[in-house]
């Protein structure tokens, strides 16, 4: 649940926030619901400093960075700005906690609930591969554009909610699932970098991570095909492959994922509402 007045502040001015040094300026926005597992993207004047809790951020070329915050994150952030010409700007942001669901899934294969020990290299070389396309920086900014959904369906699945799988709890998920048929097209919902493109991680199966700059990546998993390989650059509405239910997976869907380097946000958050 999201608690409306966060949820209000989003598109906050920044000449709304606390002058450190000379006058604030009214060139920076901010974009996104003040509350956990969110992805805030802002704009300022290009060639500004900008920090989250003490964390430099890039800024690219016309002014454009985005943070984000965890699942689990109690703490409010503290944004500062500095300008080209030292006027500096700073702002301690609220973070709004949300009430999460419990997901019970059963009919999974053993396998998949509690590996065995002959995949446990397999599943780390996985998320050694993962770990490297996300943690990718390059200065694009996509991200700054207005996402789309890459399918239409329902929403079987939502970010945050605690999983029991086959009766045991495990940790919580952290994409969205949308439920569409084996072979619907998947499309990129901004333009991007391909990052990764793996026909079969042990979990996700095909698995396509897109870079939209920034450390701003999507993920989508369980694919039955893929049409992209790393390096291609894909636009908005591009076909990257197509839904399946590869990896661990009852049924064909697709499971989207959002990410700011490693902090796993609610890709729910970033388009209209289905």
């Amino acid at each position: 649940m999201l608690h409306r007045r966060h949820a209000l502040t989003a598109g906050l001015s920044l000449a709304t926030l606390v002058a450190v040094g000379t006058r604030a300026r009214a060139e920076a926005t901010l974009r996104g619901e003040f509350v956990q597992g969110t992805l805030i993207r802002g704009r300022t004047e290009p060639g500004a400093s900008v920090h989250i809790d003490g964390r430099k951020l890039g800024v690219s070329a016309n002014g454009d960075f985005a943070f984000g915050f965890a699942y689990d994150r109690k703490d409010p952030a503290e944004l500062r700005i500095k300008l080209a010409d030292g006027a500096g700007e700073t702002k301690t942001i609220p973070v709004a906690a949300r009430d999460y669901k419990i997901q019970r899934i059963n009919g999974l294969p053993d396998k998949y609930v509690e590996p065995p020990a002959s995949v446990l290299a397999r599943i780390e070389r996985d998320n050694r591969l993962i770990g490297a396309a996300r943690a990718r920086n390059t200065d694009e900014a996509w991200f700054a554009d207005d996402f789309a959904w890459p399918v239409k369906g329902p929403v079987t699945g939502v970010y945050g909610s605690r999983r029991i799988l086959n009766g045991a709890e495990k940790r919580p998920h952290y994409g969205v699932d949308i439920a569409v048929g084996t072979g619907t097209p998947i499309k990129a919902p901004v333009g991007a970098i391909v990052a990764m493109a793996d026909p079969d991680l042990y979990f996700t199966g095909g698995t396509v991570i897109l870079d939209h700059g920034h450390g701003i990546s999507t993920s989508y998993l369980h694919m039955s095909r893929i049409d992209v390989k790393v390096g291609d650059k894909v636009e908005k509405g591009a076909t990257i492959g197509a839904v399946g239910a590869t990896g661990r997976a009852t049924g064909p869907h697709l499971c989207w994922r959002l990410n700011w380097f490693a902090e796993r946000l609610d890709a729910a958050l970033v388009v209209p509402k289905p």
